[in-house]
């Protein structure tokens, strides 16, 4: 099993989930975030003072796959959310020893969906 992380822009999360779900992606988790890269920060103004936003709002999705199922999602998640711009985001892989799911005691792949 592998854990897909993907920081995204916030704006292109609607046609990832959409995708995602006609993938048959069933559970996600969602987190609103902050964060830069090659973005560094931009000056703005707040009432006549100069300020520097050095951390810019991004979504973070993740998600537990199967490991062949890792490929073809990275492939959505990059169809989804790509402007080549700067700033479109990360995909981090990796992998995840046991899943376990709280209720039932199931573990495994059983536990995923």
């Amino acid at each position: 099993m592998k854990k897909v992380e993907a920081i995204i822009r916030p704006e292109a999360f609607q046609t990832l989930r959409q995708n995602l779900d006609h993938r048959g992606v069933k559970g996600l988790t969602v987190s609103e975030v902050a964060g830069c890269g090659q973005q560094k920060g931009q000056e703005g103004i707040f009432r006549g003072s100069r300020f520097e936003v050095k951390l810019y709002p991004k979504v973070k999705v993740e998600m537990v796959l199967e490991d062949h199922e890792v490929e073809p999602i990275i492939d959505v998640i990059t169809d989804s959310c790509t402007t080549n711009e700067v700033g479109d985001g990360k995909i981090f892989v990796s992998s995840i020893d046991e899943v376990y799911r709280i209720r039932t005691g199931e573990s495994g792949k059983s536990a995923l969906i």
